[in-house]
C-alpha cells in the first residue's frame, strides 16, 4: 500500500523544471568554431555581438548555462524589450527558437530592439522573418556620443530614419541619456541625439523607448521641453524611484519593468512599481542582460518573462493573471497588433 501511495504521489507531482531544448548545451564538436562570429541573421545561430562572460563590476566569471523554464503564465504577455542578436551563454539560438521557447511559457511575442546600425538591420530581418516579433530601432545614447566624436553620427541617424519607417517597427528606441558610461564630454551629443529621436518618433507616429541611466532629471526635462512629443513614451527597464513613477503617472508615460525589480536590494524600485498606475505598466527582459531572481547573472531570454511578471504581481499584491491581462492590454495600446 505504501509503495502504491508513493507511486501515486510521484505521478501527480509537478514536473521538474527544465531548460528549453534550444537553450541546452550541445557537445563542443557541434558548436561553431568561433561562436562570437557565428552567422548573424535571424535564422542563423547568433549575432556578432556577445555579452561578456564576467560580471561588469566584480569581473567574476558568470555561469553561462541558461536557467530552467518557469511555470507558464495563465494569460499571455509580450516581452517589451529584448536583443535577440546579442549572444550569451553556451549555445546560439535563432529568433524562431527563442520565440518558440517563449510561447511555451505564455510569452506570445517580443519587441526586438536594434540600438545601433548593425543591430537595427538585424531587427528588420528578424521582424520580417518571425511574425511574433515587432521592432524598435535607434542609436543608443552611448553610441551616439562615440559616433559624434568620430563624425559618423549623422550618417547613422539617416539610416535609422529609413529603417524606422518599416511598418513592423513600432517604436523608436532605445534612445535617451546614459551618464553612467559616457562622461561630461558626451552629454551634449547624447541630448541632441535624444531630441532627434523624439522628433522622429513624433513624425512617424510611433512610440519611443527611453534608456535612462543616472540621468532622470535631464530625461524628464527634455521630454517636457520637446514640442510635439510622441503620444506613447516608454521608460524601458524603469530604474527610477516612486517620485519618478509619480511623474510618469502624471504625464501618461509607460514604465517597463525588468529583472532588477526582483532583486533583493531594490526596495526603491519596488516602491516605484507599487506607485505606478496599472494602465502604464509593461514587462520586459532586456535579454540577454538583467536576468531575474533567482538566476541573476545567468543568461537571459524572453522565456524568463514570467519570473519578472510574478515578482511584479507579488509587489503589487495582485494575482499574476490579473496583472498579465493588464500588461497585455497596455502593450497592445503602445505597439498595436502583431
Amino acid at each position: 500500500m505504501g509503495d502504491m501511495a508513493s507511486e501515486a504521489s510521484a505521478s501527480t507531482a509537478a514536473p521538474e523544471p527544465v531548460v528549453p531544448e534550444a537553450y541546452r548545451p550541445v557537445p563542443a564538436v557541434e558548436q561553431p568554431a568561433d561562436p562570437a562570429t557565428a552567422a548573424g541573421g535571424p535564422d542563423g545561430p547568433g549575432g556578432a555581438r556577445r555579452r561578456e562572460p564576467t560580471e561588469e563590476k566584480s569581473q567574476r566569471k558568470r555561469r553561462l548555462e541558461y536557467p530552467p523554464a518557469p511555470e507558464p503564465l495563465g494569460v499571455p504577455v509580450v516581452d517589451n524589450h529584448t536583443h535577440l542578436d546579442f549572444r550569451d551563454g553556451l549555445v546560439a539560438v535563432n529568433v524562431h527558437q527563442a520565440m518558440d521557447a517563449a510561447a511555451a511559457v505564455g510569452v506570445a511575442g517580443a519587441i526586438q530592439v536594434g540600438c545601433d546600425v548593425e543591430s537595427a538591420r538585424f531587427t528588420i530581418e528578424a521582424i520580417e522573418a518571425e511574425p511574433r516579433l515587432l521592432g524598435a530601432v535607434a542609436i543608443h545614447p552611448n553610441d551616439a556620443a562615440r559616433l559624434a566624436e568620430r563624425g559618423h553620427l549623422d550618417a547613422a541617424l539617416a539610416e535609422i530614419e529609413t529603417l524606422a519607417a518599416h511598418p513592423r517597427v513600432r517604436a523608436v528606441g532605445e534612445t535617451g541619456l546614459d551618464y553612467y558610461r559616457t562622461g561630461p564630454e558626451g552629454v551634449d551629443d547624447q541630448q541632441e541625439a535624444f531630441r532627434w529621436h523624439l522628433q522622429l518618433a513624433h513624425r512617424l507616429g510611433k512610440a519611443v523607448q527611453i534608456h535612462d541611466r543616472d540621468a532622470h532629471e535631464d530625461v524628464v526635462r527634455i521630454l517636457l521641453d520637446t514640442p510635439g512629443l510622441p503620444d506613447r513614451v516608454v521608460f524601458h527597464c524603469f530604474s527610477g524611484d516612486a517620485a519618478l513613477a509619480r511623474i510618469c503617472n502624471e504625464h501618461g508615460w509607460y514604465m517597463s519593468f525588468a529583472g532588477p525589480v526582483t532583486f533583493k536590494a531594490n526596495e526603491a524600485l519596488r516602491g516605484a512599481l507599487a506607485e505606478a498606475r496599472e494602465e502604464l505598466l509593461l514587462v520586459e527582459t532586456d535579454a540577454p542582460f538583467l536576468t531575474p531572481h533567482p538566476w541573476r547573472g545567468r543568461p537571459n531570454a524572453p522565456y524568463l518573462v514570467p519570473l519578472t511578471l510574478r515578482g511584479m504581481a507579488e509587489t503589487r499584491r495582485v494575482e499574476a493573471d490579473a496583472l498579465a491581462a493588464a500588461v497585455a492590454n497596455n502593450t497592445r495600446r503602445v505597439y498595436g497588433d502583431f
